[in-house]
């Protein structure tokens, strides 16, 4: 009796083990769900990487411009005299931010030139910017053309400093006065490359301005300076005008631009 309780014993003994190494297998299925939470890490990076990208587009710096409208008595589309350039046209007065400091500037357009220039409203007075002559100044000046042209007894070369400072004054009888001496008729003998050159960029910064005040076009303004230069007093006699002027032809060969300035015109 003793040896049969025994034997179911140790049976049950032997079945009870064999059933934990059934339950220890379970655990060895967790590890496969713990790796479903390596993933959502991976995309944290890819979201956090967004904010980054935001204060590049969220700082534009063309916001800082502000147009407006008029300042220093110019207003936008006006046709405004630079001295430097002639007739131009505000395109815009913008107000911008540079360096921290606020700047307004006149956008002006010179079409002829095809050339664009900005210049803070604070310069103007500096760089000599004015409005458009008056029509009463516009008739002073063509009535500048009519007068006998003055030639002063002096070098070339001084003489032609002394028309570039009239044609880039800006004013607009003193370039009547340029384009008056200068000025050469079909009997007259021909111009030196030099005289040319002056007389071209005056006769053109005249007529420009010309033309816009009186809302003609610039082939109608240089007929009718042309029509006013024909009107001046012969220029064959020779006569004193003025101390140490005289008209162009009672000034001698030398001094009338052409013998006297071959070694300024090389240089």
């Amino acid at each position: 009796m003793p040896n049969k309780t025994a034997k179911p014993a140790a049976k049950a003994t032997v079945a009870k083990p064999a059933a934990k190494p059934v339950a220890a297998k379970a655990p060895a299925a967790k590890p496969a769900a713990s790796k479903a939470p390596v993933a959502a890490p991976a995309k944290a990076p890819v979201a956090a990487a967004k904010p980054a990208v935001k204060p590049a587009a969220a700082a534009p710096k063309v916001e800082e411009k502000k147009v407006v409208t008029q300042r220093q008595g110019f207003k936008a589309n006006e046709f405004v005299v630079y001295p430097a350039h002639g007739v131009g046209q505000i395109l815009a007065i913008e107000e911008q931010e540079i360096a921290g400091a606020k700047l307004e500037l006149f956008v002006i357009n010179f079409i002829k030139d095809k050339m664009t220039l900005r210049v803070p409203t604070a310069k103007v007075a500096n760089v000599g910017m004015r409005k458009l002559s008056e029509p009463a100044l516009v008739k002073k000046a063509l009535e500048t053309l009519k007068g006998r042209a003055r030639v002063k007894r002096t070098m070339w070369s001084r003489r032609a400093q002394e028309y570039e400072a009239k044609i880039n004054s800006g004013d607009i009888v003193a370039i009547a006065e340029v384009v008056r001496d200068l000025f050469r008729s079909e009997s007259q003998p021909e111009q030196s490359y030099s005289e040319r050159q002056l007389y071209e960029a005056a006769l053109d910064r005249l007529s420009r301005e010309i033309a816009v005040v009186q809302h003609s076009t610039e082939t109608e303004a240089v007929k009718e300076i042309e029509g006013q230069l024909a009107k001046s007093p012969r220029r064959g006699a020779k006569s004193e005008t003025a101390e140490g002027e005289t008209d162009a032809e009672g000034d001698t060969d030398d001094t009338d631009g052409d013998d006297t300035t071959v070694a300024d015109e090389a240089a």
